[in-house]
């Protein structure tokens, strides 16, 4: 049975390299490796300006980021099977329920976070590594 590895991405440069490091990974292990997003609403907005009509929907966004990040991730790393998702919910809680919904065996994170306040009031990666019931991969991209 192969192996999957979820990593969290929210579109900054710091998730972006954690992403990079679960490719790699997911590449070296011939894993699945699954980008998940998490979106904290589900707000819906219709947006007008003249005659153009847009529908800004959270869920919608928040796949696209995954999408996006997983696109250039299959560039990067073409053997690795990558696929993207996004789901409702605090981030740490997404990671944690998406790992165990996939039988995932490795979750990956970026350390932002774990240093100053941060470490004080919690971090995605703090909050992940004690829920999980697999393993926690912490990335160092932040010094």
């Amino acid at each position: 049975m192969a192996e999957t590895i979820i990593v969290g991405v929210d579109g900054s440069e710091t998730a972006q390299r954690a992403a990079e490091r679960a490719a790699r990974i997911a590449a070296n292990m011939n894993a699945e490796l699954v980008v998940v997003t998490a979106h904290t609403s589900d707000n819906t907005e219709v947006v007008k300006i003249g005659t153009d009509t847009w529908i800004l929907d959270d869920a919608e966004q928040a796949g696209k980021v995954a999408e996006q990040c997983a696109a250039g991730l299959r560039i990067a790393e073409p053997s690795a099977k990558i696929t993207a998702s996004a789901a409702h919910g605090k981030p740490q809680e997404v990671l944690v329920s998406e790992a165990e919904r996939l039988s995932a065996t490795l979750i990956v994170v970026g350390n932002v976070g774990m240093k100053g306040l941060g470490r004080v009031l919690g971090s995605v990666a703090t909050s992940v590594a004690h829920a999980a019931s697999c393993d926690v991969y912490i990335v160092k991209t932040v010094k």
